[in-house]
């Protein structure tokens, strides 16, 4: 959910893939404790924003206990205002949900301009695992099956 000038914009989150410890090849973290990756290391629910491309903002959530990195990318949501309406790439998710550099650091957990909220019980057979996009550079860890989509969704 993402509060902004006083509009609420909802969606539900259909894809993610995860980025977990220094050793994951395709993580931030794997270049060890940086400025740009500091954010990572801190504690879980804090949203990580960074551009790529020089164009494109994309969320990660910080996930793991602090000085432990690893954060999970929204990767695509479904727009609840428009059901059918699938955003597929975590560029078009930042777009739609107005996210930019200015929620770097923010905390999840405190709501007010971003959070995630519970919805409908999503069953273990729901959730398809598969590998990350993108990250053909990260050795064996390309392989890693953490990339995770609702089953019957246009992701």
């Amino acid at each position: 959910v993402r509060k902004n000038k006083g509009k609420i914009i909802r969606a539900i989150i259909t894809e993610t893939e995860a980025y977990r410890g220094e050793n994951d090849l395709a993580s931030h973290a794997s270049k060890g404790r940086t400025p740009r990756t500091e954010l990572m290391f801190g504690e879980a629910g804090r949203a990580y924003i960074y551009m790529i491309y020089g164009m494109y903002f994309i969320l990660n959530i910080v996930t793991e206990k602090k000085d432990y990195p690893a954060a999970v990318l929204i990767r695509c949501v479904e727009a609840s205002i428009e059901a059918s309406k699938n955003l597929n790439g975590p560029g078009k998710v930042c777009k739609f949900l107005q996210i930019g550099k200015e929620l770097n650091d923010w905390d999840m957990t405190r709501g007010k301009k971003i959070w995630i909220e519970s919805g409908k019980k999503i069953k273990p057979a729901q959730i398809k695992k598969a590998k990350r996009i993108g990250i053909d550079y990260a050795k064996h860890c390309k392989d890693y099956l953490w990339r995770f989509t609702l089953a019957g969704r246009n992701n």
